[in-house]
């Protein structure tokens, strides 16, 4: 049996094909808060601001206190907007011809 060697009608594909059957390159990323790197950052501060409330910082000084979770905090931040900055100078722009 030979199997068929016709391709398939994307004509009606009107998210995926312009008009003059060209594909469409994506314009733009993902808005930040649709990504999942944005609620794994999410949950990452709100672990360090939930430890730091429930450990104790001791007369000594040792523990986990806020100045330290807000460091931790501010690291996260740099490292997810770091990560997005990626992310958008990965995706091109090729606007219309």
């Amino acid at each position: 049996m030979a199997t068929p060697t016709t391709t398939p009608d994307h004509s009606n594909d009107v998210a995926d094909y312009r008009g003059d059957g060209q594909r469409r390159a994506p314009v733009e990323t993902k808005a930040s808060f649709k990504t999942t790197e944005f609620f794994v950052y999410i949950a990452a501060v709100a672990g360090v601001l939930i430890a730091s409330l429930v450990v104790d910082k001791n007369a000594d000084g040792q523990g986990f206190g806020a100045d330290h979770a807000w460091f931790y905090v501010a690291l996260l931040t740099i490292g997810y907007l770091i990560s997005r900055g990626l992310a958008k100078s990965g995706s091109r722009h090729y606007g219309e011809r």
